[in-house]
């Protein structure tokens, strides 16, 4: 959301930005937003209740909403982590703030005579562990849709109630189901502390490691970077018509991890990966989760309605390795 965000006022140097978040600006955000702060107004509430937030927001003309306040309780990257149900924790307010705080954010909207796109942030953690049925197919947008966790099942149940305000009030409104996302502002934060393969590969590589320990070389994702990810829904809220209520945003290719590895060390010589016990390993992945959620989705349906493409995966990885190493000069 934070590289949306600064996309966004980049692109135009009129836009203003309205950024509503449970926390104010971290010091990596303050960094970040650092050029193009005085065109950014942070309203610090809860999602939840709107009553923190309604009377901030009168004053601005906002035209476009992307609403992406959610909890994501994902487990790490170890297989110790990967056996917790990060979900037990605090069951109620992953649906507080998922569910209700999308229908809060809705009910404002619909009252807001200038609004002119609403974007619904949902996941491709609302599919299944497997699809389609021709092996080797990109996971489309309809069907194979059968969340298990409380985080996908929350967010399909947003999924749908988005689409009825957009059915009710004559709202033009989107979702988008994300892939593995990665990349700048990529972080641990309150309401998300899960880092993917990509994040935990570049890391390493560009803080000097020698090497990355993994249980196989075969787990795959389909990783999107966050810069690409920012584009794709910008593309979105200034499309002239959205023929779809779901799109895809994802590389539309699955990359393993020793795919991730090699290309680490084309930017980090000397940097490599070791394949040892499952129980002894930095990075652990069951690499006989292949299709459905985790294998490639298909994005046919953002190319024909915005002309959006991602960048190859090998690319994406390079630049945010070149993104971190600056940050640490």
């Amino acid at each position: 959301m934070s590289v949306l965000g600064r996309q966004w006022l980049d692109a135009d140097p009129a836009a203003r930005l309205i950024v509503l978040d449970t926390a104010p600006l971290d010091a990596a955000a303050l960094r970040y937003f650092a050029p193009v702060m005085d065109r950014l107004t942070m309203v610090v509430a809860d999602v939840t209740r709107p009553e923190m937030w309604r009377d901030a927001l009168v004053s601005h003309e906002i035209t476009y909403v992307v609403h992406g306040a959610t909890v994501t309780p994902l487990s790490g990257g170890t297989v110790t982590e990967a056996k917790r149900e990060p979900e037990a924790d605090s069951p109620a307010r992953i649906i507080e703030v998922n569910v209700m705080g999308t229908v809060a954010m809705l009910e404002w909207a619909r009252s807001q005579p200038s609004l002119r796109r609403f974007i619904y942030v949902s996941s491709g953690a609302v599919y299944k562990n497997h699809g389609p049925d021709r092996p080797g197919e990109p996971l489309p947008e309809d069907g194979y849709v059968l969340p298990r966790r409380l985080y996908g099942v929350s967010k399909f149940a947003s999924e749908l109630i988005t689409e009825r305000y957009a059915e009710l009030f004559g709202l033009s409104i989107a979702s988008v189901r994300l892939s593995s996302v990665y990349g700048p502002m990529d972080r641990v934060t309150a309401s998300r502390n899960f880092r993917h393969v990509p994040n935990q590969i570049a890391h390493l590589a560009i803080a000097g490691a020698t090497r990355v320990r993994v249980n196989s070389l075969e787990g795959v994702g389909d990783y999107i970077s966050s810069e690409d990810v920012a584009s794709a829904m910008i593309a979105l809220l200034k499309a002239p018509a959205l023929r779809f209520a779901t799109y895809n945003i994802a590389a539309g290719v699955t990359a393993t991890l020793g795919d991730l590895a090699d290309w680490a060390a084309e930017k980090a010589p000397g940097f490599s990966v070791e394949v040892g016990p499952a129980d002894q390993v930095d990075i652990y992945q069951d690499d006989t989760l292949r299709d459905g959620m985790w294998g490639a989705y298909d994005i046919s349906r953002m190319a024909v309605d915005t002309g959006w493409k991602p960048r190859p995966v090998r690319e994406a990885l390079h630049a945010y390795m070149d993104w971190i190493a600056a940050q640490e000069t």
